[in-house]
């Protein structure tokens, strides 16, 4: 992907140099870490909660992050990384802004904090190895860099823009946010069930964040092989695929994120139709 260094973004926010005190822990957005699939299987537990609305039940009692920031002392191994967020959110959210004012409507921006080992959210306290995630509450999303490495060593996506699909995944829940898709997801609730429900949800962020990319494409920001990192980290992170990789039967009834296939499929639509539109996943009969 092509990208400009020493991009000024102060919606990222640099945090890894802040201790969290001990709390609650909250789940994460992209995709859930193989200890937790094994754990949920293996004791029959419904951990659907822990992912609607990418990552976190909204408000809790946890008091919000402070946007001040707090990078690592010394030498930073990963400055070029957290560059390269910078300049990355910046073009989702004026690419999303822009189909928000076509549209006649204003964008809120979020803020993306990058945190090491824990951190504290309104959404609860959470772990780096539940991964990146969107908190509802404080309409942030935040990420350890270490899932980069995990996306790349432990599920067999690397690159970048593999990186920059899971950004614009996380951006998209905040999307859903402006747009109350938390009330579709109640009503859903009801009919079908919570993790059926969830599915839609993180798989119309996917939709959303194959939006971005045919934005991006359109700037020529694409090089030759970025959407099938993307789509091989949308694969990568499927619940099948997860599942079959901890070592567990495949069960549907606990997908919470959807399978390989449909992500990759909606991740597609969204990019193939450049259209916030073509990602309601909420009426599609067949996801």
């Amino acid at each position: 992907m092509k990208w400009t260094r020493g991009t000024r973004n102060d919606d990222v926010v640099d945090v890894r140099g802040r201790k969290a005190p001990a709390g609650r822990i909250a789940a994460g957005g992209i995709g859930v870490t193989i200890l937790v699939v094994v754990v949920s299987q293996l004791l029959g537990v419904d951990i659907s909660g822990l992912f609607g609305g990418g990552g976190g039940g909204g408000t809790q009692q946890a008091q919000p992050t402070s946007n001040t920031p707090e990078p690592p002392q010394g030498p930073d191994p990963d400055a070029e990384l957290v560059d390269f967020i910078r300049f990355v959110v910046t073009d989702i959210q004026d690419s999303f802004a822009l189909e928000f004012k076509a549209a006649g409507r204003e964008y809120r921006r979020a803020k993306l904090l990058v945190f090491r080992d824990v951190i504290e959210t309104p959404c609860g306290r959470s772990s780096a190895a539940i991964g990146p995630f969107y908190c509802p509450g404080d309409q942030q999303a935040y990420i350890d860099l270490s899932f980069f490495r995990e996306l790349k060593s432990r599920f067999g996506a690397p690159g970048d823009f593999a990186q920059a699909y899971v950004l614009a995944h996380e951006i998209g829940h905040h999307l859903q946010t402006l747009d109350h898709v938390e009330r579709e997801t109640a009503r859903l609730r009801k009919r079908e069930s919570r993790n059926a429900a969830s599915v839609r949800q993180e798989l119309q962020a996917d939709c959303y964040a194959g939006v971005w990319g045919a934005a991006a494409q359109g700037k020529h920001l694409l090089e030759l092989g970025d959407l099938e990192e993307a789509l091989r980290a949308a694969q990568a992170i499927g619940d099948d695929r997860l599942q079959k990789q901890a070592g567990v039967d495949v069960d549907p009834e606990t997908f919470t994120h959807g399978t390989s296939a449909q992500r990759m499929k909606w991740f597609r639509r969204g990019f193939d139709s450049g259209k916030l539109a073509a990602c309601d996943t909420f009426s599609a009969s067949d996801l």
